[in-house]
């Protein structure tokens, strides 16, 4: 099995195929605009811990079809949980639904379409850690994460998954 294989089931397992843990797809489906913006104790919502993987996966995403990485020490990793309060419709909650799909399918796009080569690459600037690392760690931070949403989403809404 290459590795480019594992990584595509580590992200699909993620996104959308439904194998050790429910998939952020599935996490996601019927969650109104109201139910993902309620906090729990820690002050965590659904809403933004998709908005932090999405910020995440794309950063990183960017950084893979560019084949370079810029460490950008000013990023403040609690900024990118924040919702814009101007923008908390069901629309803006169906907008940021589909704007993590989109990510979750552009990176399977793009690690299909990479080489061995392409995912063996170190990266200088980044421990001289190879692609396939990173990703294979973009991954495990997104399980992480879906199980948060997971157990928010039982809270808001009353169920069992």
């Amino acid at each position: 099995m290459s590795i480019k294989l594992v990584l595509l089931d580590q992200l699909t397992a993620c996104h959308h195929d439904k194998s050790w843990f429910v998939p952020l797809d599935e996490m996601l489906r019927d969650v109104t605009a109201t139910q993902a913006l309620s906090l729990n104790d820690e002050g965590q919502s659904i809403w933004r811990l998709v908005n932090h993987l999405t910020f995440w996966n794309e950063t990183w995403l960017d950084r893979f079809i560019k084949g370079e990485v810029v460490m950008d020490n000013s990023i403040d990793n609690d900024e990118t949980f924040i919702i814009n309060p101007s923008q908390v419709s069901e629309e803006d909650w169906q907008k940021s639904i589909a704007h993590v799909g989109a990510t979750f399918s552009r990176w399977i796009q793009a690690v299909e379409e990479s080489d061995d080569a392409k995912l063996g690459m170190t990266i200088p600037s980044y421990f001289n850690a190879p692609w396939w690392n990173v990703i294979s760690n973009l991954c495990i931070h997104n399980a992480y994460h879906i199980g948060q949403i997971m157990m928010l989403r039982k809270k808001v809404r009353g169920e069992m998954i």
